[in-house]
This record gives structure tokens, C-alpha cells and sequence, in this order.
């Protein structure tokens, strides 16, 4: 008897592993604890819902879907129900088509930072919801080698070029090894009709554009493994930013002001001298994660803005306060505290 199609089984050898590495947690449910994926319809996320709908059974883990119906081009309530229609196929079991509430994120970045934020909060909301231990995403090795060329053109620092992380809380990504010609084949050997959405083509955006024109060309100037290279410095970069985001957390908690020494009116602060003593590297990161504890969405926030702040720490003035994404941070009798914006 014959295996599957060799892109099939890589596909389903990326799932199986992944499964295999999550701690399970204590408790029974029907079928064992839930896995959704997060399914547009297109080949990425259908080869992987098909792969976590062949594996996890088998693994003793029940698994389900989720598609997040962004509402932002015509038909998108069709895809999404074709792509909910082909998860149920699968024999992915609930499958949840959900709606982003884009009009609550438009204040934190520009038009594909606003539907990723949106998109993760309606994903979080069903695996809250259906008590899912873990929801994993289509995200491929040439996905990372963009993300590492879009931080390089940035000028982002370490943090952003280390790319995408295989595992962040509940979100988990197993196709980050796997090219994403696998995967188109993996979907046409399984009979599966996948979407192709408009925007991932050349002109749709800044990250298609990469896709289409300039990794294309640096292949062909550089050589046919410039991919997996940009991927794997993305591997190593994250290692030392672990590290070094570890320290940064040390710094941030040193650095804080305790609640009972504020002014009622204001909210956390960070003390100045502090992160004035600090390596640069680490002050930064303590920054940065502050900026997002206080409500600046990741996914906006820059090297730029961490900068800006940083301005207040090292080149105080006497400056107005700095506005960065979701929030406005100031200085005042030495301490950092932000205010909120609408």
C-alpha cells in the first residue's frame, strides 16, 4: 500500500510534532483536548487544517477551526463560509466563522496591522470560548523570511528580525519549517479548493510585493537557498532575544514604581534613573514592554517609537510628551507614565 503524497506527510509530520511537544492538560473532554486552526481557505492554513484533522484524532486530541471573517472585500462572508464548509469536510469539529471587529482597532496602526489585531482578538475570543488549549496558524518558512526582509527594511533590531516565534501562548505555528510550495501541493493532492486572496498578490501590498518581486530577485542573484537562510537567522536571532528580552524583564520590574508612591491620577510608571544605569540593549526591551503593558499594540509599535521614548530617558530636556501607537508617554518628576489615548 502506498503512503500519502510526500507533501501530505510533511505537512502531517510538522503537525504530529507539534502536537507532540504541547503538554497536555489534566482533565478529560470528548475526544480529548481541543486544537483549533485558524483557516482562511487558502492553501497554507487548508493544508494545515487537513493535516490537523488527520493527525490529532490520531494523537488523542479533538480538533476544530476558526475563520475570521474580516468583512473588508466583497464576498468575504462566501470564502469564509466555503472555507468553514471544507473544514467541516476535514471532519474538524466546531468550526466557528467569526466576524473582526475592525472598527474597534483603527486607532493602533495602519490598514494590515488594524485586520491582524482584529483577527487575533476574534481568534482569542472563540479559543476562550470553546476552551481551546491551543490554536495554530499557517505560517511558512517563506512567511518568515518575508517577516526577517520587512525588519531588515525597517531597521528593526534584533526583537523583529528573529521573526516570527513557533509558539506564543495558546498560538502556535508548526509550518514554519515547511515551504509553501509543500503546501499548494499538499492542497491539490487532497482534492482541496483553496482561496487565493487578491492581496497576496503582486501590487496588494508591502509584504506581497516582497513575495513576488524581491525575494524572487534575491534568489536569483544570491542562489536558490537565500530563504532558508534569511529563516534560520530568524532561528538564531530569536535565541539571543530570549535572553536578552529576559533581562529587559528584570529591568522593567526593577524599574517600576510601586502604586502606593504614585499620584492617584496617574497610572504605572517606570523610574528614570533606573533605566538611565541600563545597557541601551535592555533598556529598550524594558521600554518596549512596557509600551505594550500599557497599551500600544505590538504589532504597530516600531523601533522609532521605542526610540522616541527612550528620548525622555536619555536626552531629557524638558520635551512634551511622545505619542506612539495606542498610547502617549511622558516624563514626570522622574518617572516614564503613560496616558491612554482614544
Amino acid at each position: 500500500m502506498s503512503g500519502p503524497h510526500p507533501a501530505v506527510a510533511q505537512v502531517r509530520t510538522a503537525v504530529r510534532r507539534d502536537l507532540d511537544a504541547m503538554d497536555r492538560p489534566t482533565g478529560s473532554q470528548p475526544g480529548g483536548p481541543l486544537v483549533l486552526v485558524a483557516c482562511s481557505g487558502g492553501p497554507d492554513s487548508l493544508a494545515l487544517a487537513a493535516g490537523l484533522a488527520f493527525v490529532a484524532p490520531r494523537r488523542g486530541w479533538a480538533a476544530g477551526a476558526v475563520i475570521v471573517d474580516h468583512g473588508l472585500q466583497p464576498g468575504s462572508d462566501r470564502v469564509a463560509a466555503r472555507a468553514a464548509e471544507q473544514c467541516s469536510h476535514l471532519g474538524l469539529d466546531p468550526v466557528d466563522v467569526v466576524p473582526a471587529e475592525i472598527g474597534g482597532h483603527r486607532e493602533q496602526g495602519g490598514p494590515e496591522a488594524v485586520a491582524r489585531t482584529a483577527r487575533y482578538a476574534a481568534i482569542d475570543q472563540v479559543a476562550a470560548r470553546r476552551s481551546a488549549v491551543a490554536v495554530l496558524l499557517g505560517h511558512t518558512l517563506d512567511d518568515q523570511a518575508e517577516t526577517v526582509l520587512l525588519a531588515l527594511a525597517r531597521g528593526s533590531g534584533a526583537r523583529s528580525l528573529a521573526g516570527m516565534a513557533p509558539v506564543r501562548g495558546l498560538l502556535r505555528r508548526p509550518l514554519l519549517g515547511v515551504r509553501r510550495s509543500v503546501l499548494h501541493e499538499a492542497c491539490e493532492a487532497q482534492g482541496l479548493t483553496v482561496w487565493q486572496d487578491p492581496t497576496n498578490q503582486a501590487g496588494g501590498n508591502r509584504r506581497a510585493d516582497v513575495r513576488h518581486r524581491l525575494l524572487p530577485e534575491l534568489v536569483d542573484v544570491l542562489g536558490p537557498g537565500v530563504t532558508e537562510s534569511l529563516a534560520r537567522t530568524a532561528d538564531l536571532l530569536r535565541e539571543d532575544a530570549v535572553v536578552l528580552d529576559g533581562l529587559g524583564a528584570e529591568l522593567m520590574e526593577r524599574a517600576a514604581v510601586p502604586c502606593s508612591e504614585l499620584d492617584p491620577t496617574s497610572g504605572p510608571a517606570l523610574d528614570v534613573r533606573t533605566l538611565a544605569e541600563a545597557a541601551p540593549a535592555l533598556r529598550r526591551r524594558a521600554l518596549r514592554s512596557a509600551l505594550v503593558e500599557w497599551g500600544s499594540p505590538a504589532g504597530s509599535l516600531a523601533a522609532t517609537h521605542v526610540l522616541a521614548v527612550e528620548m525622555l530617558v536619555t536626552a531629557w530636556s524638558g520635551q512634551g510628551p511622545v505619542h506612539v501607537p495606542g498610547v502617549t508617554v511622558a516624563r514626570r518628576y522622574g518617572r516614564l507614565s503613560p496616558e491612554i489615548t482614544s
